[in-house]
């Protein structure tokens, strides 16, 4: 019989006892055996079954979520969305609004204007409509570009709401 107990790299973590044609593992009190014959604590996160992984502190063991955009749900276990845009606490740029995402959120530009690299950083810039032909303006009708929109005006000569003269 070979004594695998006396082999290295030891075959288990704590204690280890000879068998014939084989061995077992043993571990210390408060400690449990897992597959692979390595001792865990047993209050790990593996038996805490938490979504995101855990923390032991003092013997306790606590879930823990990944963002602070997320909280531990009433299960303790699992995390759920925060929505910053909801709490008001999040004051986007000029010309953006806040959308909630799972864990965060993002500062979208309005519609009617792009995200542009302008002066060393990126701001929404408003999109002329007119200049890039994207306007629903009649052909008797000029194109005037506002902040994140446009305006149709009839011609001279001509009346209506300005997309039908």
């Amino acid at each position: 019989d070979l004594n695998e107990c006396g082999l290295k790299p030891r075959p288990c973590k704590h204690r280890c006892m000879n068998t014939f044609g084989s061995y077992k593992c043993y571990c210390l009190n408060g400690y449990m055996l897992m597959p692979d014959g390595t001792c865990s604590n047993a209050l790990s996160c593996l038996m805490a079954n938490c979504q995101y992984g855990c923390d032991v502190l003092k013997g306790e063991v606590r879930c823990r979520c990944p963002s602070p955009g997320l909280q531990l749900g009433p299960d303790g276990r699992t995390c759920v969305d925060i929505d910053e845009c909801a709490t008001g606490r999040v004051l986007c740029p000029r010309f953006r609004h806040c959308v909630n995402t799972f864990g965060s959120y993002i500062c979208r530009c309005h519609k009617g204007f792009d995200l542009m690299y302008i002066g060393g950083k990126y701001q929404c810039h408003d999109i002329d409509e007119c200049s890039l032909g994207h306007h629903h303006c009649g052909s008797f009708s000029h194109c005037y570009n506002i902040p994140g929109s446009y305006k149709c005006k009839c011609k001279e000569g001509y009346r209506d709401n300005g997309t039908n003269c």
